[in-house]
């Protein structure tokens, strides 16, 4: 088992409810794949030091997890093919 944290931007388009599903989806996975989630720290909303996609600000989101190598691979797929997703980042610890 290795230790990762993924750090990722939510559209700030969503209403909160959606943004929380969203984390929560993440979560979920990790779970799912036999990894543990050992903190999830939310940044909440921040300016862009330039524009994304014409968006100026998003929702950040920082998840540290325990996991098999597999994982963040399908994590990354998944942040990829998502349209809640600005942009993101996998870091083995």
């Amino acid at each position: 088992m290795n230790n990762y944290e993924v750090l990722y931007i939510i559209k700030n388009t969503l209403d909160e409810e959606a943004k929380e599903a969203v984390i929560k989806r993440y979560e979920e996975t990790v779970i799912s794949s036999g990894g543990s989630v050992e903190k999830i720290d939310k940044w909440g909303m921040k300016k862009f030091a330039y524009p994304i996609n014409y968006m100026n600000d998003g929702y950040y989101v920082l998840m540290n997890f325990t996991s098999l190598p597999e994982l963040p691979k399908e994590l990354e797929r998944q942040m990829r093919i998502s349209d809640d997703i600005v942009r993101y980042m996998v870091i083995r610890k």
